[in-house]
């Protein structure tokens, strides 16, 4: 999809929705070096169940053609969305973040409130102060460790800590997934940007957070501890938080049926509740 924004128009990468409903869409973000390709177990079964879904690249990761490669800071990131919201949606969205997409997620929310009117953040990453010393790396070294931030082993055992009890050949199998979008000639120089400019630091935004949330937590998530579920639950003003039992830290990946009934119910509550409330006159 063709999306303009600062002095350019880049195309960008989304899966569509195949129907388009009367409730508010839902849309989808990723983790940090990640794609919507995260969503291909979870996002069949809500748009199954009827909700327009979208699962949107985050700009700098992803497969955007950044042959023309745009600053890939967090303000750009989420002007991008923004321009991506206004020119094919332009309804309020329930806007789910996994990892550091919940930072994404929250800062979108907080600068653009009008274009947000849910939350589910999941296995959260709000809490880390940007990207810390990475920003004053040499260029050198930070391009050798984008390098080895696509390696094999890395992702592997990235894959190991992520999950739960994961067979060998499915690891595998999500890695190629995962690493896939790195294989693009403008990755290395998108992620050295992001790095450069500080990445997200949420934590002074969270309580500014006007829209109803639902946060989902893995109870084995070995990444981030499930301590910070519970400050988030409590910082956040109109907060629930729901648990997935044997499940890492990408409960969407691992445990999409678990993943998409909480979504839907959480996005049939207030239905639920008005269908109630005329039954009851």
């Amino acid at each position: 999809m063709q999306v303009g924004f600062a002095d350019r128009s880049i195309m960008s990468s989304c899966v569509k929705p195949l129907i388009q409903s009367e409730g508010s869409p839902v849309v989808l973000l990723h983790g940090f070096d990640s794609s919507c390709l995260e969503w291909r177990y979870t996002f069949p079964l809500l748009e199954e169940a009827g909700l327009e879904t979208w699962a949107v690249d985050v700009l700098g990761w992803g497969f955007s053609d950044l042959e023309r490669l745009p600053s890939c800071d967090v303000a750009s990131k989420r002007d991008h969305l923004y321009q991506l919201w206004k020119s094919y949606i332009r309804r309020p969205i329930i806007l789910i973040g996994p990892s550091l997409g919940a930072a994404v997620a929250i800062d979108f929310a907080v600068n653009h409130p009008e274009a947000v009117e849910k939350l589910v953040l999941i296995d959260a990453s709000v809490y880390a102060e940007d990207t810390g010393n990475l920003a004053k790396l040499p260029r050198a070294i930070a391009y050798a460790g984008v390098y080895l931030l696509k390696s094999t082993p890395l992702r592997l055992y990235a894959n190991l800590i992520a999950f739960n009890s994961l067979p060998l050949n499915t690891s595998i199998d999500w890695m190629n997934v995962g690493r896939l979008h790195c294989l693009y000639p403008w990755w290395e120089d998108a992620t050295v940007n992001f790095m450069n400019t500080g990445g997200y630091n949420v934590s002074a935004q969270i309580k500014k957070v006007k829209q109803k949330t639902l946060i989902i937590w893995g109870e084995d998530d070995q990444i981030i501890s499930n301590k910070l579920a519970v400050r988030l639950h409590c910082e956040l003003p109109d907060a629930v938080i729901r648990q997935i039992p044997d499940c890492g830290h990408l409960p969407h990946v691992e445990k999409p049926n678990s993943v998409a009934k909480l979504i839907l119910d959480f996005v049939g509550e207030d239905s639920n509740k008005e269908a109630q409330s005329v039954s009851q006159v």
